[in-house]
């Protein structure tokens, strides 16, 4: 939903990486990833009730099965009024669609009153790393196009600019070059948000906020070279657009104590 005045926010909230499997109790790396969704959907529930929008930035799945999308579906519908989903490297981009019925999660272009969100696809079957297709950046910029006077909310599942991991920036969108040829011609884009990284990420480039976000399940340690697992807790980041343009936004994260099992020493990757 929007709101039509100049002082209510649209609240959106972002989730990403949540790493679930076909049936309850998969576990990534030692932590269930369905305990780490609940607890996280409850401090959501707890600190933001349900927000307007849901921003599900991929690796949904860690299997890519459809019964894994459409537990995530059911699991997540109490979050926000609406909800929409991009792929990650770990997803199966025709079993979200089947999960879905190809419904609105799979929307690309949301358009609101004074904003739009773009919901960009980053992954490459059958690889880790990502890259943007040719069709991807048209759609991009035809959208941007024929929105000059909304704000805009670019998202993705890759990261477009190196992270400070040696290992993860292998994986860094490899044409993010022509995302932001693309993205500094438009005065109106705000900010760039992903996923993948499993941490945390706020800075600025020119006029456009840089976001990263921490994952419902596993973090990565930053500035590692080589895999490694943070201590830090699972999360997910709110977001208030306002109608002039402004938006706030940060982290939040579960308590220490609630997370166990993980197993720290792992340098296998995920």
């Amino acid at each position: 939903m929007d709101h039509q005045d100049n002082q209510t926010p649209i609240t959106v909230l972002q989730i990403t990486d949540s790493h679930l499997g076909e049936k309850p109790g998969s576990s990534l790396l030692g932590l269930d990833t369905d305990s780490s969704f609940i607890q996280v959907h409850e401090l959501v529930t707890q600190q933001r009730g349900k927000a307007d929008w849901l921003l599900a930035t991929g690796d949904i799945s860690n299997d890519g099965t459809v019964g894994s999308y459409q537990r995530f579906r059911e699991l997540s519908s109490s979050l926000a009024h609406q909800r929409v989903w991009l792929p990650g490297n770990h997803d199966d981009l025709l079993n979200m669609a089947q999960a879905t019925d190809d419904g609105p999660e799979m929307r690309k272009l949301i358009e609101l009153d004074h904003w739009v969100i773009v919901m960009l696809n980053s992954a490459v079957p059958g690889k880790v790393g990502g890259n943007l297709s040719e069709p991807e950046l048209k759609f991009l910029e035809a959208s941007l196009d024929q929105h000059p006077t909304k704000h805009v909310l670019v998202c993705m599942h890759h990261h477009p600019i190196k992270s400070g991991c040696a290992w993860l920036d292998y994986q860094q969108i490899a044409n993010s070059a022509a995302l932001f040829n693309i993205i500094h011609r438009f005065s109106n884009v705000k900010a760039l948000l992903w996923g993948h990284i499993h941490q945390e990420i706020d800075r600025m480039e020119g006029d456009v906020r840089l976001l990263a976000t921490p994952s419902s399940c596993i973090q990565f340690a930053p500035n590692s070279d080589d895999f490694k697992l943070d201590r830090n807790t699972p999360g997910y980041r709110w977001l208030e657009l306002y109608p002039d343009g402004r938006f706030e936004t940060a982290v939040s994260r579960l308590p220490i104590e609630s997370i166990a099992n993980i197993d720290y020493h792992s340098v296998e990757g995920y």
